[in-house]
């Protein structure tokens, strides 16, 4: 089972698991760090029956939206994902075959991509999976009454997506069925063809489907408050939803009708706790499968009876400049904009001692990658970027060949107006703060007047 996650998260991981996260760019000694742990527990026979019990960790109470189209919540994504199985199957490049629920096709010369659902793919009640199911997310998506945040430019590449998302149709005129509505087949029109269509998570077609059959007597409007998304939610993946307490736990079990076979675990409990009882949590047995916070690894790693696994995500920090605004529903770039100085930024990226921190903070568990595309997109990715090493000696000459002169303590923009950089940081586990503020200063050790945007972590 490959579940729907958001973000490019880790997959599941059994046991105590490791969860790594990666930041700035490449270091090769970390990277070596975080790929020596196994990316499975030992292989056993399976037993039949008994409740696995799951660490939702999190600092406050999940939203409880599970659908993927109108979630954009990790939380959620995570506590949904024992039911929410993609439509797709893909390789150790993510690239998608067709072993998982539907086959994927794609004509460049017609611009088409034909996803077929295959059959005994059921939901938990035990109907059929239809193309109508293939194609409500696209309206559920689109509508925007839903309040959708996954709607983007790229799926209005969808023939007719944008006139169904303005109000001006009432079908998206682009997504033919071919069998009818009850058939298993839909077949997508583009305007133009994309290379990172054959990659999962490519944003061009969506990877779920929703039980059209179950939903279309809510409201688009009423969609994402309905106790059919909230309470009483519907999947054709491996469990079925048994019990919410909301923002707190969901109980899951086995759906009998599951294509591939019906589970042999009796009930998962997928229960919140905060990252900051984590650590103890893991050393108590409290739960079967628990993330560890790379910061608390020193406090964990010596548990007993505990199988500790890690699998590098595709998730990874990155720092963004404001250089335009939102303005009509569009990105506008503003050339007068302080940040929009490409030495200035180039600067602030050499000031980061990130090295540092990575060994201090999280024991070299978070690394860096050097280029937006990681390594385990195989040859898609660039084994020669080198990206931004540590250099406070070149952050500084970047800055006084561009202009941005020292006045007392702090640099001046170029044209001799005060240069104040508010950096917004967002809260995480108990290393964050320090972690912020020693960057913080790192940039001030090159005479960048850089604060806390509101003063505090958001």
């Amino acid at each position: 089972m490959k579940a729907i996650k958001l973000f490019g998260s880790a997959s599941l991981l059994v046991g105590a698991a490791l969860s790594l996260a990666a930041c700035g760019q490449n270091n090769k000694d970390a990277a070596k760090t975080a790929k020596k742990f196994p990316e499975q527990t030992p292989q056993k026979t399976a037993k039949k029956g008994g409740t696995l019990n799951y660490a939702i960790e999190t600092d406050t109470p999940f939203k409880g939206i599970f659908d993927s189209q109108l979630s954009v919540d990790q939380v959620d994504s995570d506590v949904m994902q024992f039911g929410n199985e993609s439509l797709f199957d893909t390789d150790n490049q993510y690239q998608i075959t067709n072993k998982g629920p539907a086959i994927f096709k794609l004509n460049k010369k017609a611009k088409t991509v034909t996803i077929t659902v295959k059959k005994g793919v059921k939901w938990s009640d035990g109907k059929q999976v239809v193309a109508k199911d293939l194609e409500y997310p696209y309206e559920m998506t689109a509508n925007k009454a839903t309040n959708s945040l996954r709607y983007s430019d790229s799926l209005a590449n969808i023939v007719g997506m944008k006139e169904y998302h303005d109000g001006k149709a009432k079908t998206i005129s682009g997504i033919d069925f071919p069998d009818g509505e009850n058939g298993r087949t839909i077949v997508i029109h583009f305007l133009s063809m994309k290379p990172g269509m054959l990659q999962s998570g490519n944003d061009y077609f969506l990877e779920s489907a929703a039980p059209y059959h179950y939903l279309k007597d809510v409201p688009f409007k009423k969609l994402v408050s309905s106790d059919k998304i909230r309470k009483n939610p519907m999947f054709f993946g491996p469990y079925k939803v048994s019990k919410v307490i909301r923002g707190q736990a969901v109980t899951w079990v086995p759906n009998k009708y599951y294509w591939r076979g019906t589970p042999k675990l009796n009930k998962i409990v997928a229960q919140v706790v905060s990252t900051n009882s984590a650590s103890q949590a893991i050393k108590s047995h409290k739960f079967d499968i628990a993330g560890v916070v790379n910061s608390q690894w020193q406090s964990v790693k010596t548990a007993n009876d505990t199988n500790f696994i890690a699998k590098i995500p595709l998730a990874y920090s990155y720092l963004g400049f404001r250089v335009g605004e939102w303005k009509d529903g569009k990105n506008v770039m503003d050339k007068n904009s302080k940040m929009n100085n490409k030495s200035l930024r180039q600067a602030i990226a050499y000031a980061m001692n990130i090295n540092q921190v990575e060994k201090r903070y999280t024991q070299g568990l978070t690394f860096r990658v050097p280029t937006l595309i990681p390594e385990q997109f195989g040859d898609y990715f660039d084994k020669n970027a080198k990206g931004y090493t540590y250099n406070l000696k070149k952050a500084n000459q970047l800055l006084d060949k561009a202009g941005y002169k020292k006045k007392g303590k702090w640099r001046v923009q170029p044209n001799g107006k005060p240069l104040n950089i508010h950096f917004l940081a967002m809260s995480g586990s108990a290393v964050q703060e320090p972690i912020v503020q020693n960057y913080i200063q790192q940039w001030r050790k090159i005479g960048l007047h850089v604060s806390l945007a509101g003063g505090r972590l958001t």
